[in-house]
């Protein structure tokens, strides 16, 4: 654990502790706990530069609301570090994402200051209504309610849903809309545009500054002076910014923009808004990575770094001096823009992670053929589809837990209509240290169960390739490929494109006794856990399905008909999966046979790193030799008898 530095952080455990500190001493507060923030991280890793931009926000609104009571919830929670440090987890901040520690993002069941499980973006403004509206039903009145979320987070259909039924409650409501024009990568669209015309417009700032003090002393007049204050401030709004305001279109009092690291201003600003009744929006102006300067200049690289030197910045990372082999995401980059080269109507869309995705090599060799549409999943996959019905060929690559908000529209958009959308799911299966909200555990059992729907995953980086390369040929329909995060196997990953006959797996060794189905990445822990088998006289068969759907009946009709043991191993949820599926077809033909299933239990996954979650959850390498030990023969030979 890291010692805490300066004078006044180390005697802040809670909220209550920093409401014994005068105004004038939370812009030290303020210093003190970024600097606690910056001594973790860099030797713990995780999230960084997002937390880093709120920490004067934070400090004001924990020194002014009055939480837990008051109700304060974070948007995604990227930003939450200095939140957990100032409500009782300071101790503990250093186990932050680790296996058995603290979560990196707020979690109800973690502390009562969390007042909203989150990790995905955007759904902090409907949270916090609904609080509010349960207040006002509860005659508690007295409760604040306020979301932050992010300009980025704001491009999301439900934030809009939110503020659009916010504005029609007389509900006690506070938006902080934290500016910094950053989600992970640059944010894009036409709110970020409008946000940029607010806080770059001088006359509005500069006018907006000398009429409040008069408009404040008008509305102490009365009721129908509130009303008269309110038509004239509008006024003044739309005529000096050229366009009426987005916010107060939608009911809500508009105030800002206002500087997100003044944190005494900040602190009196709040501390106004309380009083004021109904739906309110307090626009702040934030720098991503504020006050570590390597971070301010490249928000992207260190959104979340890793481990770094504190002193010097440098990012610290393994090096081998052995061939290397790719990310699984870097291969995915690469090959679409090989296969675009080569057929005109392949398009790029991604819903905000550009880099995060690879995406941004295609954006950087094609940029009129590859689309970021923020953080809209939703629209990304109907957009996908609008391009597909003419003629385009879209891969459309989304995070597999981040599909899920786009379920709806994947079976009512694309694949009731059949069209070719090509989904690139990355980060499927345990994605590690960002948990419950982030694993990739249910795309093989909510793809398959969807009609024309392919559902494919690859063993290693050039079956991604040949699945992506069958993926855009001539009517293969909606077709679904997962990957993990992470490395794969192949330093020399780039092979000439082969297609590979839809619903067929492959035979990777023949055996006795035992016949091991894989999907994907982990039929590489089975081939690990054969050489080691086969050591010690076992030597148990290996298929990789390559497809959950349609799934190679002719290659199960072999197994059952040699095979009274089969194990299935995937990187999914165990319910429904690849698993689910060959028992579906053992029991449809009435066979009869001991099939063990090894995958993610149903359960929610915390976090931890991914060896060490593939081990919790049972199918890892050592996991497979133990199954297979209980059910094989082993007749002490290093080879199987022809």
């Amino acid at each position: 654990m890291e010692d805490i530095k300066g004078p006044l952080l180390p005697n802040i455990n809670y909220p209550v502790d920093l409401k014994r500190y005068k105004e004038q001493d939370l812009e030290q507060i303020a210093q003190e706990l970024r600097q606690y923030i910056i001594d973790v991280v860099s030797v713990n890793g995780g999230h960084f530069s997002s937390s880093l931009g709120v920490v004067e926000l934070t400090v004001a609104l924990h020194y002014v609301l009055n939480t837990p009571y008051d109700k304060l919830v974070w948007d995604v929670g990227h930003q939450a570090y200095g939140h957990k440090i100032l409500t009782g987890r300071k101790s503990v901040f250093h186990t932050n994402r680790i296996i058995n520690g603290i979560s990196g993002f707020p979690k109800i069941s973690e502390s009562e200051y969390d007042t909203f499980g989150v990790g995905h973006s955007s759904t902090s403004i409907s949270a916090a209504l609904g609080m509010a509206v349960a207040s006002h039903y509860k005659g508690e009145t007295d409760r604040q309610h306020v979301a932050v979320i992010g300009d980025g987070a704001m491009t999301a259909g439900l934030a809009f849903e939110g503020l659009n039924h916010a504005g029609i409650e007389n509900s006690n409501l506070l938006v902080i809309l934290n500016d910094n024009c950053m989600s992970i990568d640059p944010n894009v669209g036409a709110l970020k545009e409008y946000l940029t015309n607010i806080t770059t417009s001088k006359s509005y700032n500069r006018f907006r500054d000398d009429i409040s003090n008069v408009l404040i002393k008008l509305s102490e007049l009365g009721p129908n002076a509130h009303n008269f204050v309110k038509k004239i401030e509008k006024s003044i709004k739309g005529t000096l910014l050229h366009q009426s305001n987005l916010f107060e279109a939608l009911n809500f009092r508009y105030f800002g923009p206002v500087d997100g690291h003044d944190v005494q201003r900040l602190a009196q600003v709040i501390r106004d808004l309380k009083d004021i009744p109904g739906p309110k929006l307090l626009h702040c102006v934030t720098l991503k990575g504020k006050g570590f300067a390597l971070a301010e200049k490249d928000q992207t690289k260190w959104h979340a770094p890793g481990l770094f030197d504190k002193i010097t910045g440098e990012i610290k990372k393994s090096v081998s001096d052995k061939p290397q082999a790719p990310k699984y995401q870097d291969v995915f980059g690469h090959t679409l823009v090989e296969l675009a080269e080569a057929n005109k109507n392949i398009v790029g869309i991604t819903p905000a992670m550009p880099s995060g995705s690879s995406m941004n090599i295609m954006m950087k060799a094609m940029p009129n053929r590859a689309f970021d549409v923020g953080i809209a999943e939703q629209h990304a996959v109907t957009f996908s589809a609008g391009l597909a019905t003419q003629g385009l060929v879209p891969f459309c690559n989304i995070y597999s837990s981040f599909m899920q908000r786009a379920y709806d529209q994947v079976i009512h958009d694309v694949a009731i209509q059949n069209l070719n959308v090509v989904f690139c799911l990355d980060r499927a299966g345990v994605a590690g240290s960002d948990g419950a909200t982030h694993h990739g555990a249910y795309d093989l059992a909510y793809m398959r169960c969807i009609p024309n729907m392919t559902v494919a995953a690859p063993m290693n980086e050039e079956e991604l390739r040949n699945l992506m390369y069958t993926g855009q040929l001539e009517n293969a329909g909606p077709f679904s490929i997962r990957y993990p995060r992470g490395t794969g196997v192949m330093p020399d990953w780039k092979r000439p494109f082969k297609a590979i006959e839809v619903g067929k797996g492959r035979k990777i060794c023949d055996g006795e006794d035992v016949a091991i189905l894989t999907i994907g990445h982990v039929g590489n822990f089975a081939v690990e856990a054969c050489k080691e088998l086969n050591s010690e006289g076992i030597h148990p068969a290996h298929f990789d399905m390559r497809f959950v759907k349609p799934i190679d009946e002719a290659l199960l009709h072999d197994v059952f008909t040699r095979y009274k043991h089969v194990v299935t191993v995937e990187d999914g949820c165990i319910q429904g999966g690849m698993g689910s599926a060959v028992l579906e077809f053992m029991a449809d033909h009435k066979y009869n046979a001991q099939v063990i299933r090894l995958g993610i239990p149903d359960e929610f996954i915390e976090h931890g790193e991914q060896p060490e979650l593939w081990a919790l959850c049972g199918y890892d390498t050592n996991a497979i030799i133990t199954t297979i030990k209980k059910i094989a023969v082993s007749r002490k030979t290093a080879t199987i008898a022809s």
